[in-house]
């Protein structure tokens, strides 16, 4: 196994050319940072704030529709819950598909006719969060615990009383812990598809990126920071109640 990774390791880096040398340049990088980035510029810091609230609107309402739509059918592509092996087959070639296509190549799907703006980007993460949420909640009702749904079943409980009493109890927590590391994914990937005009605060960092605005660039940075990190620590306190 070890030499394996080895082998992959050197392959993939021949692949990118990697040298150890190029990440000497890596100061240059710094330097620039340190020399165009700085004082941080908060002039336009309320305008900022309403794009970062905008772009947590986007990844949360999208990947909440998302979460909601695939948490019923991923027992319909789970081995254990669905009812025919075609369904299963069915609904995994379904999430598979789904998640296979970028939210980049999604967005620019329906800018032609939903024009620039939010919902572009909101209907590209919904269809990409489906496929993703439908593999990793299958699999987690997978790998449950048949414990509580024998005792479930040894009542005379049908299949969707097992899923609701024996299933989902148990990957509760674990589904919680995935989405808001999809939530904090969400937000990462709108500021890419803000590129395309999809709003929020990346689209703002693209415009300042262009205009060489970069001490504004440095405060939409920050801002990115503390949304991505208020989430983590949201996720963990939530996390937590539920637990306990």
């Amino acid at each position: 196994m070890v030499l394996l990774l080895v082998v992959l390791l050197i392959w993939s880096g021949h692949g990118v050319r990697f040298q150890l040398g190029m990440l000497g340049d890596i100061g240059n990088s710094v330097r620039f940072v340190r020399e165009h980035w700085f004082p941080i510029d908060t002039s336009d810091a309320a305008f900022a704030i309403k794009q970062m609230v905008i772009t947590l609107q986007i990844a949360l309402f999208s990947t909440l529709v998302a979460l909601l739509i695939a948490l019923p059918v991923s027992f319909m592509a789970a081995r254990n819950t669905s009812p025919l092996r075609s369904v299963y087959h069915g609904f995994r070639f379904m999430f598979n598909f789904l998640r296979s296509v970028p939210e980049l190549v999604l967005a620019l799907i329906f800018i032609p006719t939903l024009g620039l703006g939010p919902m572009p980007a909101v209907l590209a993460l919904i269809i990409h969060n489906i496929g993703v949420f439908g593999k990793m909640i299958s699999e987690m009702i997978e790998a449950m615990n048949k414990g509580p749904q024998e005792a479930v079943a040894s009542v005379g409980g049908t299949r969707s009383l097992i899923a609701l009493y024996g299933i989902v109890p148990q990957m509760l927590p674990l589904v919680l812990s995935q989405y808001f590391y999809r939530l904090e994914v969400a937000i990462r990937t709108c500021l890419i598809l803000g590129i395309v005009g999809a709003g929020g605060l990346g689209q703002l960092l693209y415009n300042d990126f262009k205009q060489f605005f970069y001490e504004k660039v440095a405060f939409e940075v920050l801002l990115i920071m503390v949304l991505v990190t208020s989430v983590d620590y949201l996720g963990a306190w939530i996390r937590k109640r539920v637990n306990a």
